[in-house]
């Protein structure tokens, strides 16, 4: 403690800013023990191209994630006596054929990636956290038998929570990345509401916590105008019922936003309760996917860490 398993810099990602180097000597200014880099996977598709990146061949996202891989572990053995780097990824589920590319990823880089941050960013090959647009875009893609928003709005966030599930279900990540992205236009959206949707996150929870996954507390929904983190507080009380884990992200996109909110973060997971926090480490012991990080419980009551002074 403290830690972030989920970053972005503007070296690797063309709508983060600033070098992964600088990302990292950010974050040990700041006093973290342990720090994640996720870069995204390659899309292999130029229509899941973002408009920063649409003059990119795909061929040279490919060959930026391998540049990043290098660039990791570069810096995870220079800074090895300063902080502990892990080196991992960001998944993203647009397909089947991103998961397919996933897992041929995985077998060529082989211990180079050390750990999965299992995040969905698309419902119905549409970007649901791009901007409103693009959202309602996704949204309105669905039919309603009846013509009702509501019904609309249940057959989105199970397609959402469908595609997580199988995420997860193939590749057993270890990190649960911002579990309800799905409702970022809509904070307030109470999923039991909608009990379709919420059949579905249970079952996605206790999967997740039948393997051994830890659920990230994601400090970027304060930035997004939220006053929760990512996942809110309803399906906070689902993951403690189910006997689920909570590790801290950022979900940083360069230097500027190392650490940003996290005295929220804190002020957040103790209104809702969460008593105990989880770190991955670096393991001999492989995980249920077979990469060699094991969660750890931090010791003592984490809100006390002398981190939190003065944030």
């Amino acid at each position: 403690m403290p830690h972030s398993h989920h970053s972005h810099s503007g070296q690797f990602c063309r709508h983060a800013a600033g070098t992964l180097e600088q990302v990292v000597l950010q974050a040990i200014e700041q006093g973290f023990e342990t720090f994640g880099l996720t870069e995204h996977v390659p899309r292999y598709r130029t229509a899941d191209l973002y408009p920063e990146e649409a003059s990119m061949p795909l061929e040279s996202l490919i060959s930026q994630f391998d540049a990043f891989l290098d660039e990791a572990h570069r810096l995870k053995a220079k800074y090895a006596d300063r902080i502990n780097l892990l080196v991992g990824l960001e998944t993203e589920h647009i397909t089947s054929s991103d998961l397919d590319k996933l897992s041929e990823l995985l077998e060529t880089a082989g211990p180079r990636i050390e750990y999965l941050v299992g995040s969905v960013h698309h419902v119905h090959a549409i970007p649901i956290d791009f901007d409103y647009d693009t959202f309602t875009k996704s949204l309105s893609s669905f039919s309603s038998p009846s013509g009702t928003e509501k019904e609309r709005m249940e057959a989105f966030l199970c397609s959402y929570f469908d595609s997580q599930y199988e995420l997860m279900r193939r590749f057993h990540p270890e990190i649960i990345g911002h579990f309800d992205l799905c409702r970022l236009y809509n904070p307030t959206l109470q999923f039991s509401d909608y009990p379709d949707t919420q059949e579905k996150i249970r079952r996605n929870i206790r999967f997740a916590v039948s393997y051994g996954a830890l659920f990230e507390l994601n400090a970027a929904a304060f930035r997004k105008g939220w006053d929760a983190a990512y996942p809110g507080e309803d399906v906070v009380k689902i993951i403690m019922q189910e006997g689920g884990r909570f590790a801290l992200s950022d979900d940083s996109h360069g230097p500027h936003a190392v650490g940003l909110n996290y005295s929220r973060l804190l002020e957040y997971g103790r209104r809702v309760g969460i008593t105990e926090i989880w770190v991955l480490r670096s393991s001999q012991s492989p995980s249920a996917a077979g990469r060699r990080v094991t969660p750890q419980l931090l010791d003592g009551h984490w809100w006390e860490h002398r981190f939190w002074r003065g944030r």
